[in-house]
């Protein structure tokens, strides 16, 4: 779900071009989750292998990194440890809405409504530990460097643009924002289109950028206040926000009281949640950190990749070898200083 600030937010329309030979630290579950949701066949299934295991990440993971680093990005993927267990609500609200999702793919399958079956197919996605290795695997065998977070891979990816480690965090969320990020990029994909997944449309898209300092001038607020901005209109650690306060209404209150304690009263926060607001402001400010990480970029293993691909999950050799070659022969032309 994330922190959904996007009307608030100071954004600017960019180019790949613009993040030419720049290190992006991507939220891997968010891309993980983008593929295994839009790659799917006519009725919602997704593709599979010989031995009926999901490939649907796999071959979004891999055709988004050719063409990105073809474009001359440098990739950082960035993945979940523990959620920490004030996210234990939005987890079973997940749960519960994959399991209607489900029930209602089956009626439509009995029907054989194939554009309902694709729609809510699409919405009892799950990402399983093994395709999570599996991921992991193809992301090493590009010679990408990952970096397991301890907890929450926004507040991971967060702070590696913090420490100029790289020059922002790819997602689509805005929560990297109030975990400190100084820049966001959205929408970081080669295509120019994407699917909206509640509807059975594409939208053409832009990467954009949003500047963490560009936000607070553009609001009038400090970084504390767009933590509080963010648990009025919602987070994964209070669900929904405080009934009734949209984005707008929450910037006012945010502007209006200098006391969180007194606005937090105000709005009846303990009426619409058990935990303390402090908990979860804290969480935002303190989430733990991989300090202790290599972010080594090596060279493409071609072998290794064909063997993931090919050999232990049925892509088309030709497919895959025709759009690696296509990457191996840009970089040699560009030779391999701009790359590593």
């Amino acid at each position: 779900m994330g922190v959904n600030l996007t009307e608030l937010l100071s954004k600017k329309i960019i180019s790949l071009d613009d993040l030419k030979n720049k290190r992006i630290a991507v939220d891997a579950s968010i891309f993980l989750y983008q593929f295994l949701t839009t790659i799917r066949q006519r009725d919602g299934t997704p593709l599979m292998d010989s031995k009926n295991r999901v490939t649907s990440h796999l071959s979004g993971l891999f055709s988004r990194n050719c063409n990105l680093i073809k474009n001359g990005l440098k990739l950082i993927y960035v993945f979940d440890g523990e959620p920490p267990k004030l996210k234990e609500e939005e987890h079973e609200k997940r749960k519960k809405n994959k399991e209607e999702a489900k029930a209602k793919y089956e009626i439509a399958k009995k029907k054989k409504d194939i554009a309902e079956m694709k729609k809510f197919a699409a919405r009892t996605t799950k990402l399983t530990k093994d395709m999570v290795e599996d991921a992991k695997s193809l992301i090493e065998a590009f010679g990408l460097p990952i970096v397991q977070a301890p907890s929450e891979g926004e507040a991971q990816a967060a702070y590696l643009v913090k420490q100029n480690e790289a020059y922002a965090v790819a997602s689509q969320d805005a929560d990297s924002l109030l975990f400190g990020s100084p820049n966001l990029i959205r929408n970081l994909s080669v295509s120019g289109k994407k699917k909206r997944i509640k509807k059975e449309v594409y939208e053409t898209i832009t990467p954009e950028l949003i500047s963490l300092t560009e936000t607070l001038e553009k609001l009038q607020i400090n970084q504390d206040q767009l933590i509080v901005l963010g648990m009025l209109v919602g987070t994964d650690y209070n669900v929904g926000g405080i009934k009734g306060i949209g984005k707008k209404s929450a910037l006012k209150l945010v502007k209006k009281y200098k006391d969180f304690e007194e606005l937090f009263k105000d709005v009846k926060w303990n009426n619409y949640f058990n935990v303390d607001w402090k908990d979860i402001f804290n969480l935002f400010k303190k989430m733990p950190v991989n300090k202790d990480y290599s972010l080594k970029f090596n060279q493409i293993n071609k072998e290794k990749i064909i063997k993931i691909l090919v050999d232990e999950h049925d892509f088309s050799l030709e497919r895959v070898e025709k759009q690696l070659n296509e990457l191996l022969e840009e970089k040699k032309q560009k030779g391999l200083g701009e790359w590593f």
